[in-house]
């Protein structure tokens, strides 16, 4: 039976301002194992016996039944493949049961230096595997051992060693296919590959390259379909739309008609080849009204994401919420100093210090801080306690960023 989860909150708010989303619309889209592998643990075969890993591993829990499901598919692909799950819903879990099913040696490679060390404990202490056999390369460190975590940066050095490795598992794939770390698959000997992200998809299109360099997508699960099954809280998602003020409807009205206006005047030549978006930056290179225009619907864009408005509804919140955890989300630093500074909440931005970030992550963990704000910094790659309300002032708008953020507040208990 699954767990009854409680349900969540999440708030984005929005300033309206449909005719520049119609208008961005009409323009551009900017979303320019081998079969031996079953149930019992098995013994590298003699093909495979350079990667065998020389350690025992066991799971110390049962897995949900999503996660096994998603380990079948991707046995059933031979090993190689890219499985996608919400922020919270456990991805690390797959690989770990990769890890003790092949017993390989296996490369983990993530994204942040947070995640280095975060990894390397989750393998020890959740399969059992002895300290000594999991080193880590990065942040100061480099350890090589039968499983070993890396950053991309540390990985796609072209002196790293990725030639004895018989299981590589990417964390966060979505990063992979960039022109630097796309080099890491492609050097890597690994016959087995597995990939984990929430969001796959890239602006740039390039996430088509994970299916060569990892396999195909394998599994797939939604927030809204694990949350019906029970496997991570209920959420409701409710959106607030305020008002700019005088001034600032002035100053905006102002700017996107200077940013309209070019695109009226120029969209013969920017819709050439295809790729609207991509011509409008070329040209602000060399043309002024171009850099002008970009220039306006920036600083729109920044009226919108900071209206002062925002400051009122945010305080209303934080008092209907003042018994729940609560992290408040904003696109821009600048905003998250200033609610942090009106509202006496502790931040955390790329700024932060590690230590202080820590303390921060600590105390809001065990209860001493209910409520935080952050900038962009905590939508991936870091370990963020549970809360049950989360407040978007502003963000990119984008799927990744939504369900990153999302994945803050419907983690299972």
């Amino acid at each position: 039976m699954p767990y009854k989860k409680q349900r969540r909150t999440v708030v984005p708010m929005e300033v309206e301002q449909h005719e520049l989303d119609d208008l961005l619309e009409d323009y551009a889209d900017e979303t320019l194992l081998d079969t031996a592998l079953h149930d019992d643990l098995l013994e590298p075969s003699l093909d495979e016996s350079s990667f065998a890993g020389g350690y025992r591993a066991k799971l110390v829990f049962e897995p949900r039944s999503y996660q096994q499901e998603a380990l079948a598919r991707w046995t059933e692909h031979e090993g190689r493949g890219v499985v996608v799950l919400p922020t919270g819903a456990g991805k690390t879990v797959v690989a770990l049961m990769t890890i003790e099913r092949t017993r390989l040696r296996t490369l983990v490679v993530v994204p942040t230096i947070e995640l280095l060390h975060q990894w390397r404990e989750a393998i020890v202490e959740r399969l059992g595997i002895p300290p000594s056999k999991v080193g880590i390369v990065g942040d100061g460190h480099k350890e090589w051992r039968p499983v070993t975590v890396i950053t991309y940066a540390s990985a796609a050095m072209p002196t790293t060693p990725l030639s004895d490795i018989g299981l590589l598992i990417c964390d966060e794939a979505h990063h992979l296919p960039s022109p630097s770390y796309a080099e890491i698959a492609r050097r890597c000997s690994a016959p087995y590959r597995l990939g984990l992200t929430a969001t796959p998809e890239r602006a740039d299109a390039q996430h088509r390259a994970l299916h060569e360099l990892l396999g195909p997508e394998v599994y797939r699960r939604a927030p809204a379909d694990l949350a019906a099954e029970g496997h991570i809280a209920q959420y409701d998602e409710k959106r607030i739309f305020v008002s700019l003020a005088a001034e600032e409807q002035l100053r905006y009205e102002s700017l996107m008609g200077e940013w309209k206006w070019f695109l009226a005047s120029k969209r013969h030549l920017l819709a050439r080849g295809g790729d609207f978006f991509g011509e409008l930056i070329r040209r602000s290179g060399s043309d002024p009204q171009a850099r002008r225009a970009l220039q306006a619907h920036h600083q729109a864009r920044m009226i919108a994401l900071n209206a002062g408005e925002k400051l009122h509804v945010v305080q209303n919140l934080l008092g209907d919420h003042r018994k729940d955890k609560v992290i408040v989300f904003s696109e821009y630093n600048a905003l998250v100093d200033t609610i942090s500074a009106r509202f006496a909440l502790p931040a955390i931005t790329y700024k932060t210090a590690p230590e202080e970030r820590k303390a921060t992550l600590d105390a809001f963990r065990d209860g001493s801080y209910s409520k935080i704000v952050t900038g962009r910094v905590l939508n991936e790659g870091v370990d963020v306690p549970d809360a049950n309300v989360a407040i978007v002032v502003s963000g990119s708008a984008t799927k990744r960023e939504y369900i990153q953020r999302l994945g803050r507040v419907i983690r299972p208990k």
